[in-house]
C-alpha cells in the first residue's frame, strides 16, 4: 500500500469528518436563533418575573444538555432549542423596548453582532496557536465583569455602561475565537449541541452588548 496515499485518504477523512461537524454547528446557532426570535416575540407582552423565571430555566437547561448528549444526542439538540426560546422569552422585554422605540438599533446590533462573530470566528479557526490559555483568563474576566456589572447596578461610575459594554465585547473576542478553534479540533458529531450552544451564547453576549453601545443603555431603564 502506498503509504502518502494512506496518508492523503485519512487527511481527507478529517477534513471531511471537520467540515460536516462545522456545518451542523452552525445550523444548530441559526435554529437556536430562529427558536430565540420566536421567544422574542412570543415573549412581546411578558412581565419581567415572567422573563426572569425564563432566564433561570434557560440556565437549568444549558446545564442539562452537557448531560444529555453523552447519552441522547437528539435530547441535547432539542434542549438546546428549548434553551434559545426560553432565552428569547427572557430578553423580550428588552426586545419590546427596542422594537418600539428605536428600532433601527436592534438591526445596527444584528449586523454587528454577524460581522464580530464572523471575524473572530474565523480567526480563531485559521489560527494554528493553542487558544486554551485565552479560554481560561477570558472565562475569569467574564467573572470579574459580571461582579462589574453588580456594582454598576448601585454604583454610578462616569461612563460605566460603555466601559462595561467594550470590556464586554473584548471578552467575548476571546471566548469566540477559543470556541471556533474547539469547533475545528473536535472529534465527534456528539459535541455539536455543547458547542452550538457555546457560540449561539457568544453571539447573543456580544449583541447585548452592541446593543447597550448603540442604544445608549436605555434597556435597563
Amino acid at each position: 500500500m502506498n503509504p502518502s496515499y494512506s496518508y492523503g485518504g485519512g487527511y481527507t477523512a478529517t477534513a471531511d469528518r471537520t467540515r460536516t461537524l462545522f456545518g451542523q454547528v452552525m445550523w444548530l446557532v441559526a435554529a437556536t436563533a430562529g427558536f430565540f426570535a420566536l421567544g422574542g416575540y412570543a415573549g412581546r407582552n411578558l412581565t419581567e418575573g415572567w422573563a426572569f423565571g425564563s432566564f433561570i430555566a434557560a440556565f437549568i437547561l444549558l446545564i442539562a444538555i452537557r448531560f444529555a448528549v453523552s447519552r441522547a444526542p437528539a435530547l441535547g439538540t432539542a434542549l438546546l432549542f428549548a434553551v434559545g426560546f426560553l432565552l428569547g422569552l427572557a430578553m423580550a422585554p428588552v426586545l419590546t423596548f427596542y422594537a418600539s422605540t428605536n428600532p433601527q438599533v436592534l438591526w445596527q446590533s444584528g449586523g454587528a453582532t454577524a460581522l464580530f462573530i464572523a471575524g473572530f470566528g474565523a480567526a480563531g479557526w485559521a489560527t494554528r496557536r493553542d487558544l486554551a490559555v485565552v479560554g481560561r483568563v477570558c472565562f475569569w474576566a467574564l467573572v470579574a465583569l459580571i461582579v462589574f456589572g453588580i456594582v454598576l447596578i448601585f454604583v454610578q461610575v462616569p461612563g460605566g455602561e460603555l466601559i462595561y459594554s467594550i470590556l464586554g465585547l473584548v471578552i467575548f473576542a476571546g471566548l469566540t475565537m477559543f470556541d471556533f478553534q474547539r469547533l475545528r479540533q473536535s472529534k465527534g458529531m456528539d459535541s455539536a449541541p455543547l458547542i452550538a450552544a457555546s457560540i449561539f451564547l457568544d453571539a447573543l453576549n456580544v449583541f447585548l452588548f452592541f446593543l447597550r453601545i448603540f442604544g445608549g443603555g436605555g434597556g435597563r431603564d
